[in-house]
């Protein structure tokens, strides 16, 4: 199975010939160049491709999108609100490596606990970013912010982070 990792929300309908606006977290103005199918959570961890037929950017974290077999507003209105995912290798071709978002899949590696986990989820807040990790079984929202950050490693895709004295204790406790 592969991985799917949500770029942004499908915001509203848009026309009448079902285009949908797409609010994304990918960092840079795209048009999905090169991705053939996105995909909706239909069902949790239930992912249904579908085809894209055109893109068109407006603005820098938005885009409208076209996708086969949805041809009217109300077509489009029925998958409305919802995440949108790319596949990990489209989703890695997409995001700008500067963007929050390409930290989904790094490891997180603390300064007093060693490896705590995969970035799993990453959630942008006004002044920081939280990553979501599995710690023991717990899920865990980690601080990713100018006291926290190491260094990030992107060869070996790996967030060195030196968390608050407590908080990982918090999860495993």
């Amino acid at each position: 199975m592969s991985n799917y990792f949500s770029i942004g929300k499908l915001v509203s309908a848009h026309g009448l010939q079902g285009e949908i606006l797409v609010k994304h977290s990918l960092g840079k103005r795209s048009t999905l160049k090169g991705v053939e199918a996105v995909f909706l959570e239909e069902r949790k961890n239930s992912f249904i491709p579908y085809f894209v037929r055109e893109v068109k950017a407006k603005g820098p974290d938005q885009f409208y999108l076209k996708l086969e077999g949805i041809d009217t507003k109300e077509a489009a209105q029925k998958l409305l609100p919802g995440q949108l995912y790319l596949q990990e290798a489209d989703f890695k071709e997409q995001a700008a490596s500067s963007s929050p978002l390409a930290l989904l899949g790094y490891t997180v590696e603390d300064a007093r606990h060693g490896t705590l986990g995969v970035v799993e989820e990453v959630i942008e807040m006004p002044m920081q970013v939280l990553v979501k990790v599995q710690i023991k079984g717990k899920e865990a929202l980690l601080p990713i912010n100018d006291q926290s950050l190491v260094k990030m490693d992107k060869k070996s895709q790996v967030v060195h982070v030196d968390l608050p004295e407590g908080l990982v204790e918090l999860y495993t406790g």
